[in-house]
């Protein structure tokens, strides 16, 4: 006899195999025993969550000889036909593949007859959405005034393309994506009865990927166990075959990235693609990992929430500590687009470097969410420049000598740190933008009136290449600021002073917000001036 896939062997034959759907389970049993079966029922949800399963038992249930507490017996004559497809009571019709007005019409007709043997026609049309207009409208006047004997069960997995009309017809229930512990379990029952064994970690990843779906994880489980025939399935084998990565992995990916290292995340990304990893998985499960340090950096006692051992709760905890919040939500930005740009990309590889570069060098991006990281890129070159320098004093000056003479080298080592900062400075702000904001004040003064009084209050921040944020305290200020006008005024003034030629752009600060939270103060940073105490 040929091998029978799992989601097959074992897909359930009675209500209470159902796993996750208990709140539909729970309706439709009322209802049998009740006897208030309903003409028309509309089940929606993702794939592999019960919806034809269902209808083939709730068909068995409603003419089952002999059901028990709303259940079908599963010996009766009526649903051994049934299961075994040869009753001609139960007529499934994949919309799919028969979408047509003709192959409605030819179910008009049918209803016209009544059962031979048990109550009802049940008719199950799956993927229902794929039906033509002109099939919806055929099937319209028959759904709304079915014979008392035909019951009709539409699947669904995109509710949104069924007509209104339909709906309204229709009993509606939504079927949940299945959790991965109730997967888990099931997975783990099915387990004992084939003898196969398994690491509890491995079935753990199985239901994660499979994403609400039991016949996904199913497939994916006799997957594994195809590849390691005889063997125990372990977690680091379940990788292996699915071309998934540890999060060690990601880890060690991450602290490369918030270094700045891009030569090393290159040899992460080189020894994943020699091992045969696939890379859309990778950057699937990468952002679901940042989507959970983002959830412990921003949340107490989230344990409970996240999905995950102590040993890489601990590791998130310690990974928090190294990473900022807007750090987080860029990279998590910069992920989900490349989820969709992967799909149908042919450079796979060369697509995933690039964003991984782009973690590392926020210079490359001009978006506003990068801002903060481009100065954060800045400050961390600039304190590089500062303890490199202190070791260059240090180690050229007099290390023999006394109290004294180490106090005074320690500070002409805080000058030559000054120094550096105002080069590395120089170089992450354009030259024309920062010679306007050293004589902006003075630039102000020289405006018209009112112009003049709203800039008295104005900060000053970057907006990208060359361009110059005049960020004002509310939205009346920025208004007035920010007139066609009064902006070529202001630039009109800045290039006479000056000479250079620099785009302005006026924003306001949002109403419960601080300065700080949006924008970076250039003017402060610029005019600084770095001392160092004895």
């Amino acid at each position: 006899m040929s091998y029978t896939a799992l989601y097959r062997k074992f897909r359930p034959t009675g209500f209470k195999d159902v796993k996750g759907q208990d709140h539909i389970i729970t309706t439709l049993q009322n209802q049998i025993r009740a006897d208030r079966i309903g003409h028309a029922y509309l089940f929606c949800g993702t794939r592999g969550t019960g919806k034809t399963t269902v209808a083939k038992i709730f068909a068995k249930a409603v003419n089952c000889e002999q059901p028990a507490d709303g259940s079908p017996c599963g010996e009766c004559g009526m649903c051994r036909a049934i299961a075994e497809g040869s009753s001609m009571n139960v007529i499934e019709i994949d919309a799919a593949s028969n979408n047509g007005v003709d192959n409605i019409r030819e179910i008009r007709e049918e209803v016209a007859y009544r059962p031979t043997e048990g109550r009802y026609k049940v008719y199950i049309i799956d993927e229902v959405h794929m039906l033509s207009i002109g099939a919806f409208n055929a099937l319209l006047k028959t759904l709304e005034e079915p014979p008392e004997y035909v019951v009709f069960i539409l699947a669904t997995t995109e509710v949104h393309k069924i007509p209104i009309t339909i709906l309204s017809r229709c009993q509606h229930y939504d079927f949940k994506r299945i959790s991965i512990e109730t997967i888990t379990e099931r997975m783990k029952e099915l387990m004992e009865a084939e003898q196969v064994e398994v690491e509890e970690k491995a079935l753990r990843y199985i239901a994660k990927a499979a994403d609400g779906s039991m016949r996904d994880a199913l497939s994916l489980l006799d997957q594994c166990i195809a590849f390691y025939m005889g063997q125990k399935v372990t977690y680091d084998n379940v990788l292996e075959v699915l071309g998934a990565v540890d999060t060690d992995v990601f880890s060690r990916l991450l602290r490369k990235v918030i270094a700045r290292d891009v030569s090393g995340v290159l040899d992460v990304v080189e020894d994943l693609v020699t091992q045969g990893r696939e890379l859309t998985q990778l950057t699937a499960d990468f952002t679901w990992y940042l989507r959970n340090l983002l959830l412990v950096k921003t949340s107490d006692n989230i344990e409970d929430v996240l999905d995950v051992s102590t040993e890489n709760m601990m590791q998130l905890k310690e990974e928090a500590q190294m990473i900022e919040e807007d750090m987080l939500f860029r990279y998590i930005r910069v992920f989900s687009e490349l989820s969709g740009q992967l799909r149908y990309a042919t450079q796979k590889r060369v697509m995933l470097e690039v964003a991984l570069i782009r973690l590392c060098i926020p210079a490359m991006e001009s978006s506003q969410d990068s801002l903060l990281d481009r100065i954060r890129a800045v400050e961390e070159k600039v304190e590089k420049g500062i303890e490199r320098s202190v070791q260059m004093q240090s180690q050229g000056g007099y290390p023999q000598a006394g109290a004294a003479c180490a106090e005074q080298e320690r500070k002409g080592g805080g000058r030559a740190a000054g120094e550096d900062v105002q080069k590395t400075l120089s170089a992450a702000i354009p030259e024309d933008v920062q010679e306007v904001v050293k004589n902006f004040r003075s630039i102000a003064g020289e405006t018209s009136g009112m112009i003049r009084t709203y800039l008295k209050k104005a900060r000053l921040s970057l907006g990208g290449e060359n361009r110059l944020l005049i960020v004002l305290p509310d939205s009346l200020a920025a208004s007035m600021v920010g007139r066609e006008d009064h902006v070529q005024e202001l630039e009109s003034i800045i290039e006479e002073r000056t000479g250079k030629k620099v785009e302005v752009e006026v924003r306001h600060v949002e109403e419960g917000r601080y300065f700080e939270d949006t924008f970076v103060d250039i003017e402060q940073k610029i005019n600084m001036e770095i001392t160092v105490e004895d």
